[in-house]
């Protein structure tokens, strides 16, 4: 029996500087609408777009913010807010937002997916 090994790659999605910070952007990366987000520290995380309360894609234009030290994004239609770093909703534990991996490399935002 042999096995094939998922192929991860990283994608360019767009110039670092172009990044407002405590903003976020929508991108279309393999297949899938990722919500892209520079924080005022200028981290950057990477979560999928799609709220799963509402099935709406609409994270990109979420209220980005901190609950404690935990970096958020609140959903802009049911103000639900998710865990930036794991994906997790802070208000129902069942439900999450796909993470994904990103980085910068020559001023561009990449991100890493399957």
């Amino acid at each position: 029996m042999s096995t094939i090994a998922a192929t991860r790659t990283w994608f360019p999605v767009c110039a670092f500087d172009h990044l407002v910070r405590e903003r976020g952007v929508a991108a279309y990366v393999a297949g899938r609408q990722v919500a892209i987000f520079r924080m005022y520290d200028d981290e950057i995380f990477a979560v999928g777009n799609c709220d799963p309360f509402t099935n709406a894609y609409v994270l990109s234009r979420g209220i980005v913010g901190t609950r404690g030290e935990v970096p958020t994004v609140a959903s802009p239609l049911l103000k639900h807010a998710f865990d930036l770093r794991t994906g997790v909703s802070l208000d129902d534990s069942s439900k999450r937002l796909p993470v994904y991996e990103v980085r910068v490399v020559d001023g561009t935002v990449e991100v890493l997916c399957p």
